[in-house]
């Protein structure tokens, strides 16, 4: 396998690990999860919610034919988790001294350059959008 195979593949595990790693969390109702997003205002719906998109996500961060889709829903999803982390909840959330944040910037750098990657993939899905209009 060359470089150019090895790099999105290595993107594409480290994002879906990362995503699909933190559903526990979200879905297990965990404390400091619920502190969470009680500190945004949107518990519950919004950490499930949000839970559900980082799920669908993750798998199409998997699937080969699906890498760009995945890819945009989840730099949507981390520019959304690092502005509330900017904005409201703060870098250091309940003490995890960044992690969470740090985390959120790993997966959009790895999903901003995914979509750079697959942007054929997302030229040919934008195409067959417009075609069926």
């Amino acid at each position: 396998m060359n470089i150019k195979k090895i790099i999105p593949l290595v993107l594409r595990i480290a994002a879906a690990l990362i995503l699909l790693q933190i559903l526990y969390f979200k879905f297990t109702a965990h404390p400091e999860s619920v502190a969470l997003f009680t500190k945004l205002g949107v518990e519950p719906w919004g950490r499930i919610g949000t839970g559900v998109f980082e799920l669908i996500a993750g798998i199409l961060l998997l699937l080969p034919p699906t890498v760009f889709a995945g890819a945009l829903t989840g730099i949507g999803l981390m520019s959304g988790a690092i502005f509330s982390h900017l904005t409201i909840i703060g870098v250091d959330s309940a003490g995890d001294g960044g992690q969470l944040f740090i985390l959120a910037i790993i997966v959009w750098i790895c999903c901003a350059v995914l979509l750079w990657i697959y942007r054929a993939q997302g030229q040919k899905m934008y195409q067959s959008i417009a075609a069926n209009k």
